[in-house]
């Protein structure tokens, strides 16, 4: 039966190639769209703000949308799930070989996120958003990304005013003038350097060894064994850490510890006790925090016990979306975890 139809397939298409002509002329199937129609599918928004409807939604209402409806993908602080998209993060990273894109690190535009949320957003059940619910989710985002204050409520009227750290980050595609020419040339096969030059390490990696000699490797020994032995700090309850480090799962979306620790959502928490409060390296705190920091205030463990506890009590309008640890011996079990990690 397949072979029989390919057939007849094959036979009309050669009729129409031969009548080539006749399939210019009008057929009068189908009618115009009318204006409602198209309304209906032109749903883009522009960079300059064109399309967007009139609406409003806060970063609170947000949140609460955004659990429901993205973090299965995307995490509650839309740190990503799995190999699902991270929507936040990633700052100062598109200088790497591994750079960490996501709407507050890569996307020059506003409007590519609300309008990719509009249309597509939740996955499998698209355009079930409404205008309001896509403004506080977009609003969360942002606010995920630091990028406004808890407080903010983003409309049409102010879209526009929030500023993307990268928009500046693109250039016009000038390939044909610039890239090409250098690929019609004849390519030059031999002496085509005056020198070679290692240009990157395999440190980026953290995979090469030093270059320290054996003379400075003696040294540093010698000194080592000459020095005083330090006293020796006491052991931390062994199951009091292991109840941390199961309480700990929950701060593991934005925080890591141990070796090879890097800032994500929340900055990495080595050596977190005892450290000036918003100290940590390419990490961008909240004014407070960052003020905090400045005062010298430290993070011992009378500060982690009332920030853990409840976090936007602690710090006024501080970016840390999550909740608390009501459970004094949770926080204790959890600030016993982090000592372990100098």
């Amino acid at each position: 039966m397949s072979k029989y139809r390919n057939l007849v397939i094959g036979a009309a298409l050669a009729s129409a190639l031969v009548a080539g002509p006749a399939m210019a002329q009008e057929y009068g199937l189908g009618r115009p769209a009318t204006p409602e129609e198209i309304a209906a599918w032109n749903l883009d928004v522009s960079p300059d703000g064109t399309g967007l409807p009139a609406g409003s939604g806060s970063v609170s209402e947000g949140e609460t949308l955004f659990v429901e409806k993205c973090a299965a993908c995307h995490g509650e602080f839309a740190e990503g799930v799995g190999r699902w998209p991270k929507l936040a993060g990633g700052m100062g990273t598109l200088d790497r070989r591994d750079p960490v894109k996501t709407v507050g690190s890569y996307w020059p535009y506003l409007s590519t996120a609300w309008d990719y949320v509009h249309r597509s957003m939740p996955f499998g059940n698209a355009q079930t958003l409404t205008v309001d619910e896509t403004y506080a989710i977009t609003a969360y985002i942002l606010y995920s990304n630091f990028l406004v204050d808890s407080d903010f409520v983003l409309s049409n009227e102010n879209f526009l005013d929030v500023e993307m750290p990268n928009a500046d980050g693109f250039i016009v595609d000038n390939r044909e003038e610039v890239e090409f020419p250098k690929f019609v040339k004849e390519p030059c096969m031999e002496n085509c350097k005056d020198s070679v030059e290692i240009t990157m390490h395999a440190s980026v990696l953290d995979v090469t060894p030093g270059t320290q000699t054996d003379e400075e490797a003696a040294e540093e020994q010698q000194d080592a064994s000459a020095a005083p032995e330090p006293a020796a700090p006491a052991s931390p309850d062994p199951e009091l850490v292991a109840a941390g480090e199961d309480v700990f799962r929950q701060c593991k979306a934005c925080h890591m510890v141990g070796e090879g620790a890097k800032n994500r959502v929340g900055p990495q928490l080595n050596g977190v006790v005892g450290r000036t409060i918003g100290t940590v390296d390419g990490f961008r705190y909240s004014n407070a925090m960052a003020a905090m920091g400045e005062e010298g205030q430290v993070w011992d463990e009378e500060a982690l016990h009332a920030f853990l506890e409840n976090p936007r009590d602690y710090v006024s309008r501080t970016r840390m979306a999550f909740r608390g640890l009501s459970d004094a011996a949770d926080r204790d079990a959890v600030i016993a975890y982090l000592k372990t990690f100098e």
